[in-house]
């Protein structure tokens, strides 16, 4: 069956692919499937989040080309999304990032055209990116006439836009979702989806996936390497509540989740993606015979190919890739088996 003619490539934002992995865990008693976000324009989930915050303002004349400014802090994904939409429609786009912003995720919003303010300094009292980014950007709101901050971390049209991808799983498997991996960081996903499930009735149970050193879920601030994934500052969207399950994932198990799944699906996936490949060999042996489980799979892997892909990032890092992969490989597996 043909797909329909769109027209303009953000009517290609949403309808991702729904791919059941038959060979991640070969043992395991259920079936898998992976929603893969990576199809989408931009490249990541966060188009979605983007395009629910940006189109009522430009449709609406809020946002003008030469006359507005978007202005929005990212670690990259939402960041692209965003650089999308406003090249499509004339706008200017400044984004702050920080050191931990892939080159790979630098490069293309500069291929878009986007304003880049790198902020090379942490918090001083947290130790953190994103408190920094966040002062440069109200600082930069302020200077800049026109300016729109759509604040991803606060902003409700962030979550609302996952209402369309949990409907997409929930209509794509007639109802039957048993679990749901989403890994977190505004909360977005994880709160669009959760909000679905509930207003349909679904008994489906939502895993939240976070980072070891994120503080979402309450546990204390860490060193965390992989960015997109988890936070060092609760944002006010996140509700912990809305998780019936928790697992927490390291850089190494997240790397390890990203490698498996390249081996054994030939997905090239990003962090987050890895991350709740593993939260899954976590859980495994607490998931009924016979469940559906999906995966919510951020974003692509080839902006982490200098550092998840590259054996020598990860050696200089974790030390042998060899003996780390075959021990972590085992660990995440067990619960499979």
């Amino acid at each position: 069956m043909s797909r329909p003619v769109l027209h303009g490539i953000l009517d290609a934002v949403g309808n991702t692919h729904l791919v059941e992995l038959s060979g991640l865990l070969p043992h395991f008693p259920s079936r898998v499937f992976a929603k893969l976000e990576a199809f989408n324009p931009g490249g990541s989930v966060k188009d979605r989040s983007a395009l629910s915050m940006l189109l009522g303002r430009i449709r609406n004349g809020e946002l003008l080309p030469g006359r507005s400014t978007v202005v929005e802090s990212s670690s990259g994904n939402l960041a692209i999304g965003m650089a999308q939409i406003c090249r499509y429609f004339g706008l200017d786009f400044i984004c702050v990032v920080d050191p931990k912003t892939t080159a790979q995720n630098l490069a293309i919003l500069r291929a878009y055209g986007v304003t880049v303010e790198m902020v090379t300094e942490p918090d001083p009292d947290t130790g953190a990116y994103l408190p920094a980014r966040l002062a440069r950007v109200r600082e930069l709101v302020a200077l800049t006439p026109g300016a729109y901050w759509p604040d991803q971390y606060s902003n409700p049209l962030n979550p609302r836009a996952h209402l369309q991808t949990m409907r997409e799983i929930d209509e794509a498997l007639d109802g039957r979702v048993d679990y749901l991996f989403c890994s977190t960081g505004t909360g977005g996903t994880m709160t669009g989806c959760a909000q679905y499930i509930r207003e349909r009735g679904l008994s489906t149970t939502l895993v939240g996936v976070d980072a070891l050193g994120s503080v979402l879920f309450g546990g204390p601030s860490g060193p965390r390497l992989l960015p997109g994934h988890g936070a060092a500052v609760r944002p006010p969207l996140f509700d912990p509540t809305l998780a019936d399950e928790v697992v927490l994932v390291s850089d190494l198990e997240s790397i390890v989740g990203c490698r498996m799944l390249t081996n054994r699906e030939a997905i090239l996936a990003g962090g987050s993606s890895g991350a709740v490949t593993a939260a899954l060999g976590k859980l495994a042996d607490r998931i009924p015979a016979g469940s559906t489980c999906v995966l919510v799979f951020p974003d692509r892997g080839d902006r982490y190919l200098d550092t998840i892909y590259s054996d020598e990032w990860v050696r200089a890092r974790f030390g042998d890739v060899s003996y780390l992969w075959n021990q972590t490989e085992r660990t995440m597996a067990v619960g499979a088996c």
